[in-house]
């Protein structure tokens, strides 16, 4: 094993080699997968001569993927498949089995629905043993299919190639709880006895991540896109992080950041586990939060109940660190309040970015707090945060025409700050659901519409805009020079979020339903043309016979 660097600095550059031959082993592990587990190993054996061996672990399958390992195999010496006798209910053992069984010097994970693009291996190789680092780290995309729609994860923290001498140093690295989009040296990982939890435990990398991190290793950060997360929301059969919908999910969840914080923390990294703690308000609680609305009031009652006796964990410490986040101010509703309440409030603050939505409440000494009838939570922080930090409360109305559509914007007061930072204009555009391409750019100017009000009504010509969903995404500039990126909730009620057929110039009719997203945003969806109008009424009419 190469020693760590004793150097304490931060490094941005990754001092590259030529990466050497034979040197990864790439472990596969899958279950009744047999549509894309060949796609996902040749993807591997496609890396080129740095990976010396793949090593295939099938997981008792009953489907004929191991049959269609071996004829992989019989085609390429460097797969060996590897048939457990039992199956595990997890992923968890199947990667331990890969790592026994690993000869080479460095090991990598890759499931069996996912692919690693080329070069991924060549680029992590080079960064590790450029900078001596037993850990290599590179970009993960999430890519929805069949949309075909990419999403980088956790991407600021491979901006740049970047050399860490500890983990301590860049506490975000708990974000990036994925064991796939790394390398590991392999004798690393066995003299340091770091495994994942063996049988069906859900969120077995966080685990495993926590392992890694509190050894303390040399890490080498690079750019490059090195992991190819495939999203099926439409599968029969969710993956186990989807499947979210159950209250044993939620439980597995926090039992894994529970254990994760115990590992960091029993090895002395004390910053990595208090921003482990901090990972969990900002990221899980506020994801499962977005959803409340979906799930039944047995659900909800039970994800209340869970999540309070977990917060009430924290010490004082983990609520002083950036107070004013929503994921603290989640945290301590949940707290204060031994029922579930205020759900569409805490659906809008839960979102990416937070909109905490009005009423606002003072005490009679003018402290805010969230509302009147739960004074403890205190909104305080908000009053000395950088307006481009605060959640902005907008809410929208989209008014469609013959081939266009008004759009109104309302941006609400936040406790005298926005009229503090003076809210000039809104840029305003729409993203495409499918390809995240960008239309209807448009510039409008803010208003007073009333007491701690401001509007703007900028069209939109939906006929331009084409078929798809397309999600609003807005920009508020202040006369301060601050700007402020934020979603706008949808306005319900009186027939505003119905769905309607409007004439239009390009595409003869346009069927167009402006609608909330499940954190509340507005989201509009069109079908053009007589053909896309048909498609759309057999659909609603398949639902309606089911």
């Amino acid at each position: 094993m190469l020693p760590d660097s004793p150097a304490q600095s931060e490094n941005t550059q990754t001092p590259q080699s030529t990466p050497r031959t034979g040197a990864v082993g790439v472990v596969v592990i899958g279950y009744n997968d047999r549509a894309h587990v060949a796609d996902a190993v040749r993807s591997a054996l496609a890396q080129g001569p740095s990976v010396a061996e793949v090593v295939a672990v099938d997981d008792r399958s009953t489907d004929g993927s191991a049959d269609s390992l071996d004829r992989l195999a019989a085609d390429d010496g460097r797969l060996r498949v590897i048939r457990r006798d039992v199956n595990s209910g997890g992923c968890g053992t199947p990667r331990n089995t890969g790592i026994d069984a690993v000869t080479a010097p460095y090991v990598m994970f890759l499931d069996s629905d996912d692919l690693l693009p080329p070069g991924a291996v060549d680029a992590l190789l080079a960064a590790a043993e450029g900078a001596g680092a037993s850990v290599a780290s590179g970009l993960c995309v999430r890519r929805e299919l069949p949309s075909g729609r990419e999403q980088p994860w956790q991407e600021s923290l491979y901006a740049a190639h970047s050399v860490l001498a500890r983990p301590g140093q860049r506490p975000r690295l708990v974000h990036d709880t994925l064991c796939v989009n790394k390398l590991y040296r392999t004798d690393f990982l066995r003299e340091h006895g770091i495994r994942f939890p063996e049988g069906r435990f859900l969120y077995e990398d966080f685990v495993f991540t926590a392992r890694v991190l509190a050894a303390g290793p040399r890490v080498a950060l690079v750019p490059d896109r090195v992991y190819v997360w495939h999203v099926r929301r439409a599968a029969e059969r969710l993956s186990l992080s989807l499947d979210r919908g159950h209250i044993d999910n939620w439980e597995a969840r926090t039992r894994a950041c529970a254990l994760a914080y115990d590992i960091l923390l029993t090895a002395g990294q004390k910053e990595l586990a208090r921003a482990a703690r901090a990972k969990f308000l900002d990221h899980d609680v506020r994801m499962y939060a977005r959803e409340l609305g979906l799930r039944d009031p047995e659900y909800r009652r039970a994800w209340w109940t869970h999540t309070r006796e977990y917060l009430g964990r924290y010490d004082a410490a983990d609520w002083e660190q950036d107070p004013a986040t929503p994921g603290r101010l989640l945290g301590r509703l949940l707290l204060e309040s031994p029922e579930p309440r205020d759900l569409p409030r805490l659906r809008d603050l839960a979102a990416r970015p937070g909109r905490l939505l009005p009423p606002y409440a003072r005490t009679p000494d003018g402290t805010p707090v969230w509302s009147a009838d739960l004074p403890q939570v205190s909104l305080a922080p908000f009053l000395a945060s950088p307006v481009e930090t605060l959640p902005l409360a907008l809410d929208a109305e989209l008014r469609p025409r013959a081939g266009t559509g008004t759009l109104t914007l309302r941006l609400h007061e936040l406790y005298g700050r926005v009229a503090e930072a003076g809210p000039r204009e809104l840029e305003v555009r729409w993203e495409s659901r499918d390809d995240a391409r960008v239309r209807g750019r448009a510039t409008a100017a803010l208003a007073p519409a009333g007491p701690d009000l401001w509007s703007a009504e900028p069209p939109v010509d939906i006929g331009a805009l084409g078929a798809g969903v397309w999600d609003l995404r807005l920009t508020v500039r202040f006369a301060n020079g601050a700007r402020r990126e934020v979603t706008a909730a949808a306005r319900a009620g009186a027939g505003r979020l119905r769905r309607r057929a409007v004439p239009g110039l390009r595409h003869g009719v346009l069927l167009v339903q402006p609608y909330a997203t499940h954190s509340g945003a507005l989201a509009l969806r069109v079908a053009t043309g007589l053909r896309g109008l048909f498609r759309i009424l057999r659909g609603r009419l398949r639902r309606l016979r089911r």
